[in-house]
């Protein structure tokens, strides 16, 4: 398994900006589809956006497409959720996981997931 570390959540104002790194180690990192998947208090954890080895295929949730933006930079073993025009109904805490498959947007899919990094949009 490879092993994921998220970061760049935060407080941000709804219209805001923000975005998530995931560093992987431990395999290979352009052998693995990613994924992020959020999980919102009370809720069940749910697809946001997933990429291919390569980057050059990304697929995303109907109530992101638009919003968000997924990308890789397999030189540097990490993936990216570029999250703009912030909603309140985005708050959840957001995890990155990796993939054999793509596109893969259920849970069960994926072999190896991050801790999570907490993502707050203020009204």
């Amino acid at each position: 398994q490879v092993q994921l570390v998220e970061s760049g959540g935060g407080l941000v104002q709804a219209g805001g900006s923000l975005r998530l790194s995931c560093a992987a180690s431990g395999r290979t990192f352009s052998n693995y589809a990613m994924g992020w998947f959020r999980q919102a208090p009370g809720k069940e954890r749910d697809f946001v956006a997933a990429i291919s080895w390569s980057g050059g295929s990304t697929y995303y949730a109907d109530s992101v497409n638009g919003r968000f933006a997924i990308s890789r930079d397999n030189a540097k073993n990490t993936v990216y959720l570029q999250m703009n025009s912030l909603k309140p109904e985005d708050t959840a805490v957001y995890y990155c996981a990796a993939a054999a498959r793509f596109p893969a947007t259920t849970g069960w899919s994926y072999d190896s997931w991050g801790q999570g990094t907490q993502v707050t949009v203020s009204s």
